[in-house]
């Protein structure tokens, strides 16, 4: 069972509905005790990383997530939640993965925020089993998680290469929604559940 934490970061329907639609049970993570109800964690997000950080930050559940041992998905926000420092709000985030999350850069062309559909190149990792190469999935941001080939295990190109996500160890970080992504996203939420 999934367990989402509910720290006020944002609307979570479309991620609780689209559980409810693969048949997933699910429930939501208010106290540090209720981690052990579940066997996969959820950290949802949109919005401002910096302020999205200081609402987890005054839960007292960050050490708790640090410690985890069992999967857990950052979603959008909840992705960058999980780098080392966000330029949004020039703001220390948790630090389990020791990547930037940087503001997208205006002089290459591109419109910002990053949204809509974009093709991913993802590797070789158990969250995109059964996911096409070149598969599309639905983004929003105007923020990016810097490449890194130690931890990237899915590429999107918008102005320049960036993770579109992310895996070390027992934590994966997926930039774009996948409850918003049709037939792929809902593979990879059922790919993610099924994590050991």
């Amino acid at each position: 069972m999934i367990g989402i934490v509910n720290y006020g970061a944002g609307n979570i329907f479309s991620l609780t509905s689209a559980l409810s639609r693969l048949g997933i049970t699910y429930g939501m993570i208010n106290t540090a005790k209720e981690f052990d109800l579940y066997s996969h964690i959820i950290i949802p997000g949109v919005g401002h990383a910096g302020a999205a950080m200081a609402k987890l930050q005054q839960t007292g559940l960050v050490d708790t997530i640090k410690a985890l041992k069992k999967p857990v998905l950052g979603i959008c926000v909840g992705m960058q939640l999980l780098t080392a420092h966000s330029e949004e709000g020039d703001a220390q985030m948790m630090g389990i993965f020791p990547l930037e999350t940087k503001l997208f850069n205006k002089d290459l062309g591109i419109k910002i925020p990053h949204m809509g559909w974009n093709n991913i190149e993802p590797k070789n990792n158990l969250l995109f089993e059964g996911v096409e190469n070149e598969a599309q999935f639905y983004f929003v941001h105007s923020y990016f998680i810097e490449y890194n080939v130690t931890f990237d295990i899915a590429t999107v190109i918008y102005g320049s290469a960036f993770s579109a996500a992310i895996h070390k160890d027992n934590f994966y970080g997926v930039q774009f929604h996948p409850e918003k992504s049709g037939a792929a996203g809902e593979r990879l939420l059922m790919n993610f559940s099924n994590l050991k």
